[in-house]
């Protein structure tokens, strides 16, 4: 059993790390989060201790450290811009981490925590979960077996409906989120990478605080590719299930369908992790790098 330590306890994806962290048989000592509505500690872990400060938290840490109970894993699912300075906290209280992506926003990020790596001896490791999903290895089995010629055709689209909200929170602000194609988009582009190679060209037609569209010629695809956070942009027939995603991944026009079975690769992710197998931050490098040039490159008409 793992002893663990979670940052960002109260923001939409820690339910599913909280989740992880019970089905794969470890517990929570410690959460922190700068706000204080993390009732949902009461599903998993009640007796995990709770934080609003960055000083106590680590404080505790080390205290536990010191009684017997060193923290193992530190879960970092805080805001984008932060998780940089929320891994080199892990690594401090001399715990590996798992970071939820985009791990960091800059490519220069992933230096700085390679150095910090190596000085401490630690290890951080993202949650890249569409790599795990089984359509997607199948997918990757076909692509590696066909005739080293072959060309895709690639056309993806994923809109997932956001309130107003979302412009008013630290989703909205591109400084801290990296935008669309970063907060919304990295996973998408991550397997776009693993399944076809490496970039040769990168076109951004429309990128806006509410959607972006581009393509991209891969060493074995041509990707058209469109994100989205207004509902406006949802198809009539999801509109009319009264439903708020859409995902769609069409390959030479057959669609691939990865809509069931996401919520259990959390899990899936920190069992790989707990075995040694992990995406580390030179697995994860290459989708960083895409969603930066992205998020500067100049528009295309």
């Amino acid at each position: 059993m793992k002893n663990f330590a979670l940052i960002g306890a109260g923001g939409y994806i820690a339910p599913r790390h909280l989740k992880a962290i019970k089905e794969t048989g470890n517990r929570l000592l410690a959460a922190l989060d700068v706000h204080d509505s993390v009732g949902v500690l009461d599903n998993y872990f009640p007796d995990a201790a709770f934080f609003t400060s960055v000083s106590e938290f680590e404080k505790h840490l080390q205290q536990l450290k010191a009684g017997g109970s060193a923290i193992d894993y530190i879960t970092v699912c805080s805001p984008n811009y932060r998780h940089e300075e929320h891994i080199l906290l892990g690594f401090r209280a001399g715990a590996d981490v798992i970071c939820e992506k985009p791990v960091v926003l800059y490519p220069e990020s992933l230096a700085a925590l390679t150095g910090a790596e190596m000085e401490t001896g630690r290890k951080v490791y993202t949650i890249m979960q569409l790599r795990l999903h089984p359509a997607i290895i199948a997918l990757k089995e076909r692509i590696n077996t066909a005739a080293g010629s072959q060309r895709y055709a690639v056309e993806v689209k994923y809109v997932t409906a956001r309130g107003r909200w979302y412009h008013s929170s630290w989703k909205g602000d591109t400084r801290k989120s990296g935008g669309i194609a970063t907060n919304i988009g990295i996973h998408l582009f991550d397997i776009l990478l693993w399944l076809f190679g490496d970039v040769k060209e990168n076109k951004v037609f429309l990128r806006h605080p509410e959607k972006a569209t581009g393509k991209l010629v891969l060493e074995n695809a041509e990707v058209s590719w469109q994100l989205s956070i207004d509902q406006n942009d949802l198809p009539q027939s999801v509109m009319n299930e009264q439903r708020r995603i859409f995902r769609s991944l069409l390959i030479n026009e057959e669609e691939i369908d990865f809509s069931e079975g996401l919520m259990s690769l959390h899990t899936a992710s920190y069992q790989a992790i707990l075995a040694g197998k992990g995406f580390c931050l030179e697995t994860t490098g290459p989708s960083v790098r895409l969603v930066t040039e992205i998020r500067n490159a100049l528009i295309n008409n």
